[in-house]
């Protein structure tokens, strides 16, 4: 197997686990500090500050516009509070706004999660704001409705209230003592089976996972490899796992990545992760060098041209109008019971997270 380089690296450097788990201490240390520099106050007038004040989506057809992390969209939809066999999070962030595509692929997954492997349901965390756009915190992409995150821990039996939706910590998959290593009392079958399936679906471009994950898929998944590859390595992403599906057809405005390379990713390019290299401290400047400037805000000018008319453009009449299924699809939902688990998942799981964090990607 293409991973044999991991485990080869791993043999190679036995004498230095201590200073990759020191680097790996780093690499934490680094990823928090890039949260907190996402989530400092942004100057009025910057991009986040504009478009995260906007409450509702434009009218009109639905256009993702721009890139996953540099643009905006139009005619947004809301993914409804509560459905069958999902239920929506983090309420307050009004982040619940997607391209249909992106809605409906939501509403087929999680379905599909409870008819093909018994998951009980999904908890949907951020889709994008209702105009797309740079968020306050959290993200670099998620900015053109076709990015969606998904909890690795499954629905409960029951309709949480807006306060425990708010307040239900993140369970992170991996061990704290550890070095990039998948938690065995957390980990489960069951959950392989559910980012497989996420990552069948045709227009499902790319499945981001951490590194660690990525390894427990490449060393035990023993079905059809064919859709491996789309799981992608990224910094966080411990406790969710990130949707990314492509631009929608007639999209003119939507700028495509670039396709995943060939093969199941079980190799070279996921060894690099657990050198040292992406988990060291920056080097230091040269003596005698200026400090480095702080990296600039980002204007809604250096956003496409069209998201400016994107701001301008009139809203839909309230969110209930928005709303994926018709305006009374949220109502509905939300009274409608839900159906307790299939099977034994693992809900009650120990080691809570940090807030999951969506490090720029260029894979």
């Amino acid at each position: 197997m293409a991973f044999g380089l991991v485990k080869a690296f791993r043999a190679q450097t036995s004498k230095t686990l201590g200073k990759l788990a020191f680097a790996g201490a780093i690499g934490a240390s680094l990823v928090a500090g890039d949260v907190v520099a996402q989530q400092k106050q942004p100057s009025p007038g910057s991009a986040k500050a504009v478009f995260g004040s906007v409450k509702l989506p434009t009218q009109g057809a639905a256009q993702p516009i721009g890139f996953y992390a540099k643009g905006c969209m139009t005619g947004a939809e809301a993914l409804p509070t509560d459905g069958p066999t999902w239920q929506a999070m983090r309420l307050s962030r009004n982040r619940r706004w997607g391209n249909p595509a992106m809605i409906g692929l939501l509403e087929k997954f999680s379905q599909d999660a409870r008819s093909q492997i018994g998951w009980p349901g999904i908890l949907v965390g951020d889709i994008a704001q209702p105009r797309g756009g740079p968020m306050f915190n959290g993200h670099a992409s998620h900015q053109i409705g076709l990015d969606a995150d998904v909890w690795l821990m499954p629905m409960p039996d029951h309709r949480m209230t807006s306060e425990e939706r708010e307040n239900l910590p993140f369970t992170t998959m991996l061990q704290k003592d550890k070095f990039l290593t998948v938690d065995p009392r957390v980990w489960t079958q069951q959950r392989a089976q559910l980012l497989m399936l996420a990552a069948s679906y045709p227009q499902v471009e790319r499945i981001f996972v951490n590194p660690a994950i990525k390894k427990k898929m490449c060393d035990t998944w023993t079905g059809d490899r064919t859709n491996l590859g789309k799981l992608r390595p990224e910094y966080g992403h411990d406790s969710h796992f990130h949707i990314r599906i492509k631009c929608p057809p007639g999209a003119k405005g939507c700028t495509a990545q670039a396709p995943v390379a060939a093969g199941d990713g079980c190799d070279k390019s996921l060894a690099w992760w657990f050198t040292k290299e992406p988990w060291a401290a920056p080097k230091p400047p040269k003596p005698g060098a200026p400090p480095p400037k702080p990296p600039r805000e980002v204007m809604v000018s250096d956003l496409p041209k069209a998201c400016a008319a994107v701001l301008d453009a009139p809203s839909v009449a309230s969110m209930q109008a928005a709303t994926y299924g018709g305006p009374s699809a949220a109502s509905a939902l939300t009274a409608a019971p839900a159906a307790a688990p299939a099977v034994d998942t693992g809900s009650a799981l120990p080691h809570v997270g940090p807030v999951p964090n969506d490090k720029p990607a260029v894979q």
